[in-house]
């Protein structure tokens, strides 16, 4: 007889409504939402797959949906021979997947103080909590301009590059700089984010300055870049949130 795990989590079974494969290794996974799910851009849940020995594996991800979509999308790298990624690279529409009904992540962009221009800077699958952001109708009505910055190596790890373009092409506060870092030419930009902050190149191409006066910096992607931001930042006069205190940089770390 085999009794339920303790420390698993409270989970429903959910079913895969579709799947965006942006290229073999990075997706886009979409799941029916039930009712009772509520969350704010920026949080992430917890996907559950059976394992070879029967047993739930539990991940992480991001949430990329508005907080009013039917159903949640994540945004998702699998890793080669990962035990969790090697069941979910089998996945198809239609099958199930559990999600945890509990949410976390302190990544919300109310901790930030309030602003004139939110920098949303964002390395590989860190710029899923942005995407949240920018299609939840009213999220960012307190700024009057929106950057985001989106660092890949091979320009099809652009993800929402389309939808990107064609939401600043109708909304005229946002400012969207894509970056290709290991295919010349790809982008207008080319180079690391501090690297580009340092030099100026990067506020050339916004068009606006990082002053701490006036501007909020969200960053969320792999350890090295979120901790060279956070020395660049600190450097510039930007003050982190703490619990109960607003602040004017937030950061959220990728694996």
């Amino acid at each position: 007889m085999t009794t339920a795990d303790p420390t698993a989590p409270r989970a429903s079974l959910q079913r895969v409504t579709a799947l965006q494969r942006w290229t073999p290794m990075l997706w886009s996974l979409r799941i029916d939402r039930p009712e009772d799910f509520r969350f704010a851009p920026g949080h992430y849940a917890k996907l559950g797959l059976t394992g070879p020995d029967g047993q739930t594996m539990w991940r992480p991800y991001s949430i990329v949906s508005a907080t009013d979509d039917p159903e949640l999308e994540f945004l998702i790298v699998l890793i080669p021979g990962g035990a969790f990624s090697e069941p979910l690279s089998r996945i198809e529409v239609g099958q199930p997947v559990q999600l945890a009904s509990a949410l976390f992540g302190f990544f919300l962009e109310p901790q930030l103080a309030p602003g004139d221009t939110l920098w949303m800077l964002a390395t590989g699958t860190g710029l899923g909590p942005y995407v949240s952001l920018l299609r939840s109708s009213g999220a960012l009505d307190r700024y009057r301009r929106l950057i985001v910055v989106h660092s890949v190596r091979q320009a099809a790890e652009l993800a929402y590059r389309d939808e990107l373009e064609a939401l600043a092409a109708t909304d005229t506060r946002l400012n969207y700089l894509p970056i290709v870092t290991r295919e010349a030419g790809a982008t207008a930009l080319s180079g690391r984010i501090p690297a580009l902050i340092t030099e100026g190149t990067l506020a050339q191409h916004a068009g606006a300055t990082l002053d701490p006066a006036t501007d909020r910096v969200m960053v969320c992607g792999n350890p090295d870049f979120t901790t060279d931001m956070r020395a660049l930042l600190n450097a510039r006069g930007f003050v982190p949130c703490r619990r109960g205190n607003a602040g004017s940089m937030l950061f959220e770390k990728y694996w």
